[in-house]
């Protein structure tokens, strides 16, 4: 039975997976820099600053897989983002090597190519557009798990989360929305496939308005389960009582596009589509 290292397991996507994942990996390893409010009592945790190497070789020790979701999962100050996200994820893959863990699943994000316009469609290949220092952070872990399988073997699988919600919440949420139990079938994929070399997903379900072509994912074996147009009317009831954002309401990455946004507009891609 293989044993599953768990990170960011007291976040909001991390207690999702929580509920999802132990029916099938029994032997699931929790880890955050504090523990879930709600931790059972047959629930394993362990505490790891993800900031330092030694505390992240610790909760490494005897583990077979990594789904790694710990970090700063929002924009914010770059010494915040750096400590979580860049040292933090470089120790992650540097540790899960040292340890002989034999697979990655890296949370990455939409943000990473959040200033792609809505009308486009775009897959895993597209240069990287990230809209903040977050967008960067995640950037640099689908970087890093690259040089971490193609140097040392590591079985890396990135996964660009769209929103993983039990439903879509507003217009841009319609296209990237990820039910949870479908954001698990990926992980299974990174975590088990015997194909997997190094990969990128994106984390979305079967929603006929999505931005991504996730045909990498397809040919993985990813069958989602998840609609977002059984959800649309709630959706658009939420988006009516958002205010007009022009820049956010364009791009894919919505308001961390616009968030300290003082450029160009005409610059940036497809600007003169809107």
């Amino acid at each position: 039975m293989p044993r599953i290292l768990l990170t960011g397991a007291s976040g909001g996507i991390g207690t999702r997976l929580r509920k999802l994942l132990p029916p099938i990996y029994p032997d699931l390893l929790l880890s955050d820099i504090r523990p879930p409010a709600d931790l059972g009592p047959s629930e394993k945790f362990r505490a790891a600053d993800l900031s330092d190497m030694a505390q992240v070789e610790a909760i490494c020790e005897g583990v077979d897989g990594i789904i790694h979701l710990g970090g700063y999962s929002v924009e914010g100050p770059w010494n915040d983002i750096l400590q979580a996200n860049i040292i933090g994820g470089y120790n992650l893959f540097e540790a899960a090597h040292r340890k002989g863990v034999k697979r990655v699943v890296f949370a990455s994000s939409n943000h990473t190519v959040g200033f792609y316009p809505r009308h486009r469609r775009i897959d895993t290949d597209v240069t990287v557009r990230p809209d903040g220092r977050y967008g960067v952070s995640k950037v640099f872990g689908e970087a890093v798990g690259a040089l971490y399988a193609d140097k040392h073997g590591l079985k890396v699988t990135c996964i660009r989360i769209g929103n993983c919600d039990e439903r879509p919440l507003d217009h841009r949420r319609i296209a990237m929305w990820l039910k949870p139990e479908d954001l698990v079938q990926l992980c299974q994929i990174g975590l088990e496939h015997p194909d997997i070399h190094f990969e990128i997903f994106y984390g979305v379900s079967l929603n006929e308005r999505a931005w991504w072509d996730n045909h990498r994912a397809y040919a993985f074996g990813y069958r989602p389960i998840g609609r977002s147009e059984d959800h649309v009317a709630h959706a658009m009831a939420e988006q009516a009582k958002l205010k007009p954002d022009p820049i956010g309401d364009h791009y894919q990455g919505g308001a961390f596009c616009s968030n300290e946004f003082d450029g160009d507009a005409s610059r940036i891609i497809d600007w003169n589509k809107r």
